[in-house]
């Protein structure tokens, strides 16, 4: 764990006066090292930090059993470091099903522009985020060149009710500036990490996860980066590397009668110059993959995506005086390393969460790696035979 990372798990520690912080995966196993194969070159932390600039920061908050069991937190993009309170980025949204929130949406759609961090957290806590990031603007930047300090901050969730004890209400202010404060470029976490703390996918235990694409248009190279906090999908409809292992992993069922009403935020960054117009078709393509791992996005699932590029660095509303973007004819690798950062950072989350006793004691089985690997392995098997035949 980077310097970084202690420090953010030390703040919120000692905010929440709890001795149990959820720990970063010990083995440190991600997808690919386990020989999952999935398309397309990724950068060389194969993560969302892989767009130069670009920090993200976690409140991981576990602490208690029962009723009174909290596990839940906060994730903090900040798409240029602390300088995105000062220059903001071309973005577009795009709601793929809606039961869900993203705040600041409107403003985007209307101005192109998304001005400070992208948060996520707990269906319930959108509020005090919304509010703390405010104040954490405030206490970091001055007023806009009118004199006039506004903001309307962009802050998405996913519901963590079967884990946590969601209307206790127990994200704070001081989580918010923790995780916004301990923001870093580098690798991240996955899984059981901030907002992502208490999700699952799949009916199995899930949460945070990254990925990244290099892509090459013309004599430019390009990177996409992608975060999510997935915590969609009911486990006969699980696809991994396009085999469908939900309908063989049938251990750990959490429902009877399983509905895809969980919910999905997809955060899509690059460093690619793209109008917003651009942009909104880039966070459209989250949409592919998300469907490659078995999403059809279920009238209960709230599945809403940002992009964004920190290309133009000057893009603002006062001072943009020139700006550069690629032709539409140009965007079909951005589309493409999207979808497939998309499917593998779902894949991410599921591999580094692990199990969770929750609210109630509810529970969420990780997804069993060995069992996985052999159902891969042994369908490519299967496959290979019948290629020869």
């Amino acid at each position: 764990m980077n310097p970084s990372m202690l420090i953010s798990r030390l703040i919120v520690a000692a905010l929440l006066g709890c001795s149990l912080c959820a720990p970063a995966i010990a083995d440190g196993a991600r997808a690919r090292a386990l020989g999952i194969p999935f398309d397309g070159a990724p950068g060389p932390l194969n993560a969302i930090t892989d767009v130069a600039g670009l920090t993200v920061g976690f409140s991981t908050l576990i602490a208690g059993d029962g009723e009174e069991a909290v596990r839940t937190g906060v994730t903090a993009i900040l798409p240029r470091g602390m300088a995105s309170n000062d220059k903001p980025v071309f973005a577009g949204v795009f709601s793929l099903n809606g039961n869900g929130e993203m705040t600041g949406t409107h403003w985007i759609e209307e101005s192109g522009f998304l001005e400070g961090p992208v948060m996520i957290t707990n269906t319930h806590s959108v509020g005090v985020v919304r509010d703390a990031t405010i104040q954490w603007r405030i206490r970091h930047g001055a007023a806009d060149p009118s004199g006039y300090w506004w903001s309307l901050p962009v802050v998405a969730e996913t519901y963590d009710g079967h884990l946590n004890d969601i209307n206790g209400f127990h994200v704070k202010p001081e989580h918010v500036f923790a995780a916004l404060d301990a923001a870093h470029g580098g690798a991240i976490e996955e899984g059981n990490v901030g907002g992502g703390t208490g999700m699952i996918c799949h009916e199995f235990k899930c949460g945070t996860g990254t990925s990244s694409r290099v892509v090459k248009i013309e004599d430019r190279e390009y990177r996409v980066g992608v975060l999510v906090q997935s915590n969609y999908g009911i486990r006969g409809e699980l696809r991994i590397a396009g085999v469908p292992v939900g309908k063989v992993l049938q251990n750990d069922l959490l429902w009877s009668d399983p509905k895809d009403t969980g919910s999905i935020i997809v955060v899509v960054a690059t460093d690619a110059p793209l109008l917003p117009h651009q942009l909104k078709r880039v966070a459209r393509r989250a949409s592919m993959g998300l469907a490659r791992n078995g999403s059809y996005s279920g009238n209960g699932s709230g599945d809403i995506f940002i992009a964004f590029s920190t290309a133009n660095e000057s893009a603002n509303q006062l001072a943009m005086k020139s700006m550069s973007a690629l032709g539409n004819e140009r965007m079909d690798p951005l589309f493409l390393a999207t979808a497939r950062a998309v499917e593998e950072s779902i894949i991410n989350a599921m591999i580094a969460a692990r199990p969770m006793t929750g609210y109630k004691g509810n529970k969420a089985a990780a997804i069993d790696r060995t069992a996985l690997m052999k159902l891969l392995k042994d369908y490519r098997t299967v496959v290979e035979k019948k290629t020869v035949r």
